[in-house]
Protein backbone atom coordinates (compact mmCIF):
# COMPACT_ATOMS: atom_id res chain seq x y z
CA UNK A 1 0.00 0.00 0.00
CA UNK A 2 3.09 2.52 1.18
CA UNK A 3 6.47 1.95 -0.06
CA UNK A 4 9.10 4.32 0.58
CA UNK A 5 12.81 4.46 -1.08
CA UNK A 6 15.50 6.24 -0.27
CA UNK A 7 14.11 8.96 1.27
CA UNK A 8 16.11 12.00 2.48
CA UNK A 9 15.20 15.24 4.03
CA UNK A 10 17.44 18.20 5.02
CA UNK A 11 16.52 21.75 6.46
CA UNK A 12 19.49 23.77 5.89
CA UNK A 13 22.32 22.09 7.21
CA UNK A 14 20.36 19.79 8.93
CA UNK A 15 19.63 16.23 7.94
CA UNK A 16 16.36 14.97 9.22
CA UNK A 17 15.90 11.67 7.55
CA UNK A 18 18.77 9.74 6.06
CA UNK A 19 17.84 7.04 3.23
CA UNK A 20 14.39 5.82 4.72
CA UNK A 21 13.33 2.29 3.35
CA UNK A 22 9.81 1.16 4.62
CA UNK A 23 6.95 -0.54 2.80
CA UNK A 24 3.55 -0.89 4.88
CA UNK A 25 1.18 -3.42 3.76
CA UNK A 26 -3.04 -2.52 3.09
CA UNK A 27 -4.84 -2.87 6.03
CA UNK A 28 -2.11 -2.82 8.34
CA UNK A 29 -1.43 -0.56 11.38
CA UNK A 30 1.45 0.98 12.24
CA UNK A 31 2.81 2.93 14.83
CA UNK A 32 6.32 5.13 14.41
CA UNK A 33 7.62 5.88 17.89
CA UNK A 34 11.12 7.22 18.55
CA UNK A 35 12.55 10.30 20.61
CA UNK A 36 11.72 13.63 20.06
CA UNK A 37 13.76 15.25 16.97
CA UNK A 38 13.73 11.71 15.48
CA UNK A 39 12.01 12.51 11.75
CA UNK A 40 8.85 11.28 12.78
CA UNK A 41 6.70 13.64 11.99
CA UNK A 42 8.43 14.72 9.01
CA UNK A 43 8.43 11.28 7.67
CA UNK A 44 4.85 11.42 7.90
CA UNK A 45 4.55 14.87 6.60
CA UNK A 46 6.04 13.07 3.08
CA UNK A 47 4.13 9.87 3.05
CA UNK A 48 1.39 12.22 3.31
CA UNK A 49 2.40 14.49 0.26
CA UNK A 50 2.08 17.33 2.99
CA UNK A 51 6.12 18.03 2.19
CA UNK A 52 8.66 16.91 -0.63
CA UNK A 53 12.01 14.59 -0.13
CA UNK A 54 15.16 16.17 -1.33
CA UNK A 55 15.46 12.00 -2.90
CA UNK A 56 13.91 9.18 -2.94
CA UNK A 57 10.46 7.69 -4.08
CA UNK A 58 6.86 7.51 -2.56
CA UNK A 59 4.26 4.94 -4.11
CA UNK A 60 1.00 4.88 -2.27
CA UNK A 61 -2.08 2.40 -3.29
CA UNK A 62 0.17 1.98 -6.65
CA UNK A 63 0.12 5.53 -7.53
CA UNK A 64 4.17 7.06 -7.58
CA UNK A 65 2.88 10.20 -5.67
CA UNK A 66 6.93 11.55 -5.72
CA UNK A 67 6.63 12.47 -9.50
CA UNK A 68 3.39 14.40 -9.04
CA UNK A 69 2.89 18.05 -9.77
CA UNK A 70 1.22 20.15 -6.75
CA UNK A 71 -2.11 20.23 -8.72
CA UNK A 72 -2.08 16.67 -9.13
CA UNK A 73 -0.87 16.17 -5.40
CA UNK A 74 -3.80 17.99 -3.89
CA UNK A 75 -6.19 15.93 -5.71
CA UNK A 76 -4.62 12.64 -4.88
CA UNK A 77 -4.45 13.59 -1.32
CA UNK A 78 -8.32 14.23 -0.48
CA UNK A 79 -9.24 11.19 -1.98
CA UNK A 80 -6.66 8.82 -1.14
CA UNK A 81 -4.87 9.84 2.53
CA UNK A 82 -6.83 11.05 5.44
CA UNK A 83 -5.01 13.25 8.31
CA UNK A 84 -5.65 13.48 12.35
CA UNK A 85 -3.57 15.30 14.09
CA UNK A 86 -2.72 15.97 17.79
CA UNK A 87 -5.35 18.67 18.34
CA UNK A 88 -8.67 17.67 16.48
CA UNK A 89 -7.74 21.06 14.22
CA UNK A 90 -11.76 21.41 13.44
CA UNK A 91 -13.35 24.45 12.35
CA UNK A 92 -15.32 26.52 15.25
CA UNK A 93 -17.58 28.43 13.66
CA UNK A 94 -19.16 25.01 11.83
CA UNK A 95 -20.71 21.87 13.69
CA UNK A 96 -19.63 18.67 13.89
CA UNK A 97 -21.66 17.65 10.86
CA UNK A 98 -20.67 20.06 8.53
CA UNK A 99 -16.50 19.74 9.88
CA UNK A 100 -16.97 16.09 8.71
CA UNK A 101 -18.37 17.52 5.48
CA UNK A 102 -15.85 19.50 4.02
CA UNK A 103 -13.28 16.82 3.05
CA UNK A 104 -16.39 15.76 0.73
CA UNK A 105 -17.22 19.12 -1.06
CA UNK A 106 -13.55 19.62 -1.38
CA UNK A 107 -13.65 16.81 -3.89
CA UNK A 108 -17.06 17.61 -5.63
CA UNK A 109 -19.40 15.77 -3.74
CA UNK A 110 -22.79 16.84 -3.51
CA UNK A 111 -25.15 17.79 -0.42
CA UNK A 112 -27.23 14.95 -0.40
CA UNK A 113 -24.63 12.38 -0.83
CA UNK A 114 -22.07 14.38 1.69
CA UNK A 115 -24.61 14.74 4.71
CA UNK A 116 -25.39 11.15 4.29
CA UNK A 117 -22.30 9.76 4.16
CA UNK A 118 -21.21 12.12 7.51
CA UNK A 119 -24.24 11.17 8.99
CA UNK A 120 -23.21 7.35 8.35
CA UNK A 121 -19.96 8.03 10.32
CA UNK A 122 -20.73 10.41 13.20
CA UNK A 123 -23.48 7.51 14.03
CA UNK A 124 -20.71 4.90 13.69
CA UNK A 125 -18.48 7.21 16.26
CA UNK A 126 -21.35 7.13 18.66
CA UNK A 127 -21.75 10.71 17.69
CA UNK A 128 -25.33 11.29 15.82
CA UNK A 129 -27.16 13.58 19.15
CA UNK A 130 -23.81 15.71 18.33
CA UNK A 131 -23.92 16.56 15.06
CA UNK A 132 -25.24 19.89 15.15
CA UNK A 133 -22.81 21.13 18.20
CA UNK A 134 -19.76 23.10 16.99
CA UNK A 135 -16.40 21.87 18.81
CA UNK A 136 -16.35 24.67 21.70
CA UNK A 137 -19.60 22.52 23.02
CA UNK A 138 -17.98 19.22 22.69
CA UNK A 139 -15.57 16.89 24.48
CA UNK A 140 -11.98 16.18 24.14
CA UNK A 141 -12.48 12.86 22.79
CA UNK A 142 -15.53 13.97 20.86
CA UNK A 143 -13.55 16.43 19.16
CA UNK A 144 -10.76 13.75 18.46
CA UNK A 145 -13.99 11.30 16.53
CA UNK A 146 -14.90 13.99 14.88
CA UNK A 147 -11.69 14.77 13.22
CA UNK A 148 -11.39 11.00 12.55
CA UNK A 149 -14.77 10.98 10.67
CA UNK A 150 -13.33 13.90 8.88
CA UNK A 151 -10.36 11.48 8.09
CA UNK A 152 -12.75 9.02 6.78
CA UNK A 153 -15.56 11.09 5.17
CA UNK A 154 -13.94 10.14 1.42
CA UNK A 155 -13.37 6.90 2.03
CA UNK A 156 -9.30 7.20 1.53
CA UNK A 157 -6.89 4.08 1.29
CA UNK A 158 -4.61 5.32 4.21
CA UNK A 159 -4.87 6.90 7.55
CA UNK A 160 -2.23 9.32 8.62
CA UNK A 161 -2.17 9.97 12.54
CA UNK A 162 0.29 12.34 14.24
CA UNK A 163 0.22 11.49 17.80
CA UNK A 164 -3.61 11.24 17.91
CA UNK A 165 -3.93 11.01 21.37
CA UNK A 166 -1.43 13.04 23.03
CA UNK A 167 -4.14 15.22 24.34
CA UNK A 168 -6.51 12.75 25.45
CA UNK A 169 -7.02 11.07 28.92
CA UNK A 170 -6.59 8.26 29.37
CA UNK A 171 -10.07 6.66 29.18
CA UNK A 172 -10.40 8.48 25.52
CA UNK A 173 -7.48 7.49 24.72
CA UNK A 174 -8.09 3.64 25.00
CA UNK A 175 -11.43 4.22 23.01
CA UNK A 176 -9.46 6.13 20.63
CA UNK A 177 -7.60 3.26 20.16
CA UNK A 178 -9.96 0.58 20.04
CA UNK A 179 -11.29 2.88 17.26
CA UNK A 180 -8.46 2.86 15.05
CA UNK A 181 -9.01 -1.08 14.91
CA UNK A 182 -12.79 -1.27 14.83
CA UNK A 183 -12.40 1.11 11.98
CA UNK A 184 -9.55 -1.21 10.03
CA UNK A 185 -12.18 -4.15 10.24
CA UNK A 186 -14.81 -2.29 8.85
CA UNK A 187 -13.52 -0.34 6.63
CA UNK A 188 -10.35 -1.70 5.24
CA UNK A 189 -7.82 0.97 6.02
CA UNK A 190 -3.92 1.04 6.41
CA UNK A 191 -2.98 3.49 9.56
CA UNK A 192 0.04 4.67 9.97
CA UNK A 193 0.70 6.03 13.29
CA UNK A 194 3.41 8.64 15.24
CA UNK A 195 3.07 8.18 18.80
CA UNK A 196 4.93 8.13 22.39
CA UNK A 197 2.06 6.23 23.65
CA UNK A 198 3.55 2.83 24.86
CA UNK A 199 0.31 1.57 24.91
CA UNK A 200 -0.74 2.11 21.58
CA UNK A 201 2.53 1.09 20.22
CA UNK A 202 2.44 -2.63 21.94
CA UNK A 203 -1.36 -3.33 20.39
CA UNK A 204 -0.41 -1.68 16.95
CA UNK A 205 0.21 -4.66 13.92
CA UNK A 206 3.61 -3.74 14.05
CA UNK A 207 5.88 -0.98 15.36
CA UNK A 208 8.84 1.03 13.32
CA UNK A 209 11.53 2.64 15.27
CA UNK A 210 13.28 5.59 14.12
CA UNK A 211 16.59 7.29 15.70
CA UNK A 212 18.56 10.35 14.33
CA UNK A 213 16.90 9.89 10.82
CA UNK A 214 16.72 6.25 10.10
CA UNK A 215 14.36 3.56 11.25
CA UNK A 216 16.82 1.05 13.62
Amino acid sequence: MIQLQGITKSFGSLQVLRGIDLNIDKGEIVSIVGPSGAGKTTLLQIMGTLDAPDSGMITIDGTLVSRMKEKELSAFRNKHIGFVFQFHQLLPEFTALENVMIPAFIAGVGQKEATASALELLDFMGLTDRAGHKPNELSGGEKQRVAVARALINHPAVILADEPSGSLDTHNKEELHQLFFDLRNRFGQTFVIVTHDEGLARITDRTVHMVDGEIV
